[in-house]
């Protein structure tokens, strides 16, 4: 896939948050994490002023890996990557194909962090922020994140197309797990891109991604569906399952702008059988069907019998 990702191609709605704004959120992380050690480190010298030495350093050991460490990851994880400093900042932690992290990428960057923030005094971080062209630091390469900004003008902040309404939910059942972080980046961008490409380069991108997401998935391609749109459909699947998973709710996707290369769909005709005109409401007169039954008795009762006549299908038995 590094053909069709480049560098300069990696656009996920929001633009990557430089080095100043994410050491201002750290900072205000660290001063609100380290009040809250100290304060509760006093009360637990005050409470445990009455045990041993072992028991003191264990419980110190144990309020600095659940405040200074376990915190943050517990907050990142709850409020899906915005912190108190980043919440402040305008800045949030996503996924690298933009979607919301989940407990292993903050337990990732927050074990990481450990290093080259705490220990280090923010020295790692810095050095990797500034090498980086995307302002990641060694928890986010190790943990396939990115702390991007949210506060970011609309006409910047270009969207995925929603696929087809025919082909909303169709690929439900489809199992996504199998589908590599890249392979997803990649169909993002073509996705965000494909009005900008030649229609066959466009056309061919869009069968190799289909294709290779289609081998991962283990279902085939469907017949008579544009590779665009069952990309579309399959990154709205996704995005609407990160959703239910997030909120509990997914949220409604209409359909493409008319003339996008999603809006093709292969034309369902009626069989000229099945085609029967509507009877006219006039057409059926009321009758009475006691009258009728009469009438059918009448007949039966004074017909004279006689030669058989040829059956109805025109077809008579030899004699």
């Amino acid at each position: 896939m590094n053909e069709l990702v480049t560098g300069d191609a990696v656009v996920l709605g929001l633009r990557p948050a430089k080095l100043p704004s994410r050491a201002l959120a750290v900072v205000i992380d660290l001063v609100v994490v380290w009040a809250a050690y100290i304060a509760v480190s006093i009360v637990l010298a005050i409470a445990t002023d009455s045990l041993d030495t072992a028991a003191v350093a264990a419980l110190a050991v144990a309020s600095f890996l659940l405040i200074p460490v376990g915190v943050p990851i517990a907050v990142e994880t709850l409020s899906h990557g915005r912190s108190l400093g980043k919440l402040a900042c305008g800045l949030r932690v996503v996924r690298d194909d933009g979607g919301p992290i989940r407990f292993r990428h903050a337990l990732v960057r927050g074990a990481i962090g450990v290093v080259e923030l705490l220990m280090s005094f923010g020295v790692i971080a810095s050095i990797a922020s500034l090498v980086s062209a995307r302002g990641r630091r060694v928890g986010d390469l190790f943990a396939g994140t990115l702390v991007v900004r949210e506060r970011v003008p609309a006409d910047r902040a270009p969207a995925v197309p929603p696929p087809p309404p025919w082909l909303v939910g169709r690929f439900s059942e489809l199992d996504l797990s199998s589908v590599p972080d890249d392979l997803w980046l990649a169909v993002r961008q073509y996705l965000t891109r494909m009005r900008q490409l030649d229609p066959g380069v466009g056309w061919s991108m869009s069968e190799r991604l289909a294709s290779d997401l289609a081998a991962r998935t283990g279902v085939p391609l469907p017949h008579g569906v544009p590779p665009a749109a069952y990309l579309a459909a399959v990154v709205n699947e996704r995005q609407a399952r990160d959703a239910r998973r997030a909120f509990g709710t997914a949220t409604a996707v209409g359909g493409p702008p008319v003339g996008s290369p999603l809006t093709h769909r292969p034309e369902v005709t009626q069989p000229q059988e099945t085609r029967q005109p509507a009877a006219h409401p006039q057409a059926v007169q009321p009758h009475d069907v006691r009258h009728d039954a009469a009438e059918a008795v009448e007949a039966a009762s004074t017909r004279v019998p006689g030669p058989a006549g040829p059956p109805a299908s025109g077809f008579a038995p030899p004699a």
